[in-house]
């Protein structure tokens, strides 16, 4: 089992390389870093990550352009009616990577629409609020649009859902909506 320990540490390894991605931006293995916080039913998740551009630019027409990078990530998940009881916590930690397609203007600037789909590590079972994911591996999927500021800076709003597409019941799935800041370096 994942602990919240640990969590903590991989977070903290996190920050530090991507520190030092920041003076190595050029060549490095991530181009932006995000801070998402989001919310669902009596649960509650922080995420960091970190993101690589793919730098293709696919169906481009009028100053727009189809384009996508990966995205790697950490979240701490709280919930707070663990095994459908209120007022029980349940601390999760939860791994990810994902493919994002992401529609936006050519310079990269301004509003876009985003989607998703990647794979997820759980460190327990789900069992939230009568919310129950049977697996530790689930399919995180989101759709999302946001703006992308001159100063590097893009803020976004996404809904994501969490489901192991049904590989083993029970699977009633887990939903946020979550607010995210991105920097790119």
């Amino acid at each position: 089992m994942f602990s919240i320990q640990k969590m903590g540490a991989s977070l903290g390894v996190a920050a530090t390389l991507l520190a030092g991605q920041a003076c190595a931006a050029d060549n490095g293995w991530a181009d932006s870093a995000a801070f998402e916080f989001g919310t669902g039913a009596k649960v509650r998740m922080a995420r960091v990550a970190v993101q690589k551009n793919w730098d293709v630019r696919w169906f481009a027409s009028h100053g727009r352009h189809l384009g996508g990078y990966w995205d790697l990530s950490a979240a701490y998940w709280r919930g707070t009616a663990y095994r459908n009881v209120p007022g029980q916590h349940q601390n999760l930690a939860v791994v990810g990577i994902t493919p994002v397609l992401r529609y936006a203007r050519d310079d990269k600037l301004g509003w876009y629409g985003e989607a998703g789909i990647g794979a997820n590590l759980f460190s327990e079972l789900y069992n939230n609020d009568d919310n129950r994911l049977s697996t530790a591996f689930q399919f995180g999927d989101h759709v999302g649009i946001g703006y992308v500021l001159p100063n590097k800076w893009d803020l976004g709003l996404k809904f994501q859902h969490y489901s192991n597409g049904s590989i083993k019941r029970p699977n009633s799935g887990a939903n946020f909506l979550i607010l995210s800041a991105r920097y790119a370096f």
